[in-house]
């Protein structure tokens, strides 16, 4: 259809802008900047989704990839005034057409972005010196991601679908952070090898993080933030009246129970004091974790970030229910989880960069034997003949 490579068209040329920045750079590592670029703008495309979701924008063109079938609510404008028309309280409306839209043009354009990560690191693959499967990695998982969105709308916000698009999203931000911290030299990223004590104890926090966010998603996309507003305890008690069976049922739709019903009122209370409650424990362990890896000079930065970024959580996720949800409050939330997450990935990739470290003196060892063994005098390969007997020795 017209329409589809409209947009198609769009997303490209909103590409071309970072892509023309990279080029125009004078950093010799294309590649590196490249990947970097697109970390950070998959970083704004989730806190910009998280607007379009807190927003109720989700529907505002109920059909996908485009809005009521053309590239643009400019295009749309009769179906979009109809839609409001006939419900003026619904989730369509002009304003809430071009949020949705311009989160999916950003998409398209983060798309093509790693469509050229792709084909360069396949290109390139003898000067990397890196496998290029990890960028391939990537560019299937967007088009999975792609997937979950179109369903996320064809599927009326249904919350384990939401809530997965959600948590590919993060996936995607922690490849890309991964993919980027390879480009960077050794030297630069590499801690001390006793860190490698850590690695463990660092992939325990990201995991932690990351049941963290889905039990987090799972609240916002069920709308749940509002079921405590009062704290430390929840409707005025420490373990209210809760009901985790349809509380978590991830089958089912929006505000509903599994059989169709109106979701009770405890079932939300659930959904939210499970993620109050285990939030106390990701506060503490990350906290903790963070001092203790400040003390390595290669990860001091991120892990007093990470300490900073824990303290900000808590209290953004403490006046989500004192102010009683403001937006701006829970974007940043929702924008601190992903930065918690992103600079978690890159501690782990630190902390794993110190093997190199540690194996590089013994590599530098064997190859100065090498190079002694190839400058070493060879013994002669036959002795010289002696002389013949009654063989002259002088002038004839």
């Amino acid at each position: 259809m017209l329409y589809l490579l409209e947009l198609g068209f769009i997303g490209l040329c909103i590409a071309v802008l970072p892509l023309g920045w990279v080029l125009l750079r004078r950093d010799p590592n294309k590649y590196r900047k490249l990947a970097w670029v697109t970390t950070f703008l998959t970083l704004d495309l989730i806190m910009f989704g998280g607007f379009t979701r807190l927003t109720d924008s989700g529907l505002g063109c109920p059909d996908w990839p485009g809005c009521y079938g053309t590239s643009s609510p400019f295009a749309a404008h009769a179906d979009i005034h109809a839609a409001q028309v006939l419900l003026p309280s619904g989730p369509v409306t002009f304003v809430k057409a071009w949020i949705e839209m311009i989160h999916r043009y950003f998409a398209m354009s983060v798309g093509v972005l790693i469509i050229v990560l792709m084909v360069m690191a396949w290109l390139k693959r003898r000067d990397l010196k890196q496998s290029p499967w990890l960028a391939t990695w990537l560019f299937v998982l967007v088009c999975v991601q792609g997937a979950f969105g179109a369903w996320t709308v064809t599927m009326k916000l249904q919350p384990v679908i939401v809530t997965t698009h959600l948590m590919l999203a993060l996936t995607l931000l922690g490849s890309l952070a991964w993919l980027a911290s390879r480009q960077m030299p050794l030297t630069q990223v590499a801690a001390d090898p006793e860190a490698l004590r850590w690695r463990w104890a660092a992939l325990a926090g990201l995991a932690l993080l990351v049941f963290q966010i889905a039990l987090g998603g799972w609240v916002s996309t069920n709308y749940a933030v509002l079921a405590c507003t009062d704290f430390p305890t929840c409707q005025g008690q420490w373990v209210p009246p809760m009901d985790f069976h349809n509380g978590f049922r991830l089958w089912r739709e929006l505000g509903k129970t599994a059989g169709g019903e109106v979701i009770p009122m405890q079932a939300l209370v659930a959904i939210h004091w499970v993620h109050r409650t285990f939030a106390v424990v990701v506060v503490a362990y990350l906290a903790w974790l963070a001092t203790r890896l400040r003390r390595y000079p290669a990860l001091k930065t991120p892990a007093t970030l990470v300490w900073v970024l824990v303290v900000v959580q808590f209290a953004t996720g403490l006046s989500n229910i004192v102010f009683q949800w403001p937006l701006l409050n829970a974007i940043a939330h929702n924008g601190g989880a992903a930065i918690l997450l992103l600079l978690l990935v890159m501690l782990n990739y630190r902390i794993r960069a110190a093997r190199h470290v540690e194996a590089a003196p013994v590599a530098a060892s064997l190859a100065q034997a090498d190079l002694s063994a190839r400058q070493k005098p060879l013994p002669s390969a036959e002795p010289a003949a002696a002389p013949i007997a009654g063989t002259p020795t002088g002038s004839a």
